[in-house]
């Protein structure tokens, strides 16, 4: 049998780059059985597969809260946001799959530490403010960096995430509504909301990323039209939407040289300790080890409903042969 000459090989990946090239540069959409780069794919299933670790690893800081959240409404509200959160990891997974890389390995690359999920759900939670913290911030700031990536170039990561914004969309406005509820209240109520949002404050800044010179895939990925703003872009434009809702509510953005420079048309910011953002990243923040004991053991303890689930997936397919009466 013969073979392809190797410049023939060589011919038609430069075309299949070029069509690719001229996709993107149309801003028109790379779906999963058209060629890609390499690089594109393995770019796309580390984000996708990292932004669906964050989302389950993200239930557990709000999971926690369910049975002691103040009120029957607050407790069904707080069990729909971490079904939504289950639900988005389940988008997610489902678009990276697309790509080649199956399920299991990317629960095996998180629940071995070889995986990264985003650094934020390695706080903990000590108060029922930090529920409104999360929401108001986190999802806030998730939100920021989460609708550009409704046009981002791979179809199905787009198309996942129009859903995944909608619905946070909700969590952020429950956040705020809790902490404006909280402002409103007594003075430990008012104390309470701003000491949670001290705590969380700066390491939602960080949830963009390290600064652009410092981001090693970051304009690639600018390039390639997965995400369309640098990270020191969101993260000011992230701020501008803060400033006021924070006036709303009462609260104090902990930052004192927060201010708006005129000339910039952008507000002025104390620089961020990336330092305590590498420590949390390196997997030794204030809640990393309990993150991934507690994944770990879910994954062992359900293991009998994947494979009951997969035997009745097995036999109805038998029993659709024919071969089961």
């Amino acid at each position: 049998m013969m073979t392809a000459p190797a410049e023939l090989t060589l011919v038609g990946d430069e075309e299949a780059q070029q069509a690719f090239d001229e996709l993107i540069e149309r801003d028109q959409r790379i779906e999963p059985r058209d060629w890609m780069p390499d690089a594109y794919r393995k770019t796309l299933i580390r984000q996708i597969s990292q932004h669906g670790h964050s989302e389950i690893i993200g239930m557990q800081p709000e999971g926690n809260w369910i049975t002691r959240a103040p009120s029957l409404k607050r407790k069904a509200i707080l069990m729909a946001k971490v079904q939504d959160e289950a639900g988005h990891g389940l988008y997610l997974y489902s678009a990276a799959q697309t790509l080649g890389i199956s399920r299991e390995e990317m629960m095996q690359q998180l629940i071995s530490g070889k995986a990264k999920y985003s650094s934020i759900f390695n706080y903990t939670t000590p108060t029922w403010a930090d529920m409104g913290a999360i929401g108001w911030l986190v999802d806030g700031a998730a939100i920021c960096n989460q609708v550009p990536l409704c046009r981002a170039s791979y179809g199905p990561y787009g198309r996942a995430m129009v859903r995944i914004c909608k619905e946070e969309s909700f969590h952020q406005r429950q956040g705020f509504e809790i902490l404006l509820e909280l402002m409103a209240g007594t003075e430990a109520q008012r104390e309470m909301a701003q000491a949670a949002v001290n705590r969380w404050y700066w390491p939602a800044l960080m949830m963009f990323g390290p600064p652009d010179d410092e981001s090693p895939n970051s304009a690639q990925s600018m390039a390639w039209k997965i995400k369309r703003f640098s990270n020191d872009e969101l993260r000011q434009r992230f701020v501008g939407m803060l400033v006021p809702q924070a006036e709303v509510m009462g609260v104090t953005l902990p930052d004192p040289n927060l201010k708006w420079n005129e000339e910039r048309q952008a507000y002025d910011m104390s620089p961020i300790d990336w330092t305590e953002f590498h420590e949390v990243l390196a997997g030794r923040g204030p809640a990393n080890h309990e993150r991934l004991r507690r994944r770990r053991e879910a994954h062992e303890a359900g293991a009998w409903v994947r494979e009951a689930a997969a035997e009745y997936a097995r036999k109805q397919a038998e029993r659709a042969e024919g071969k089961v009466a």
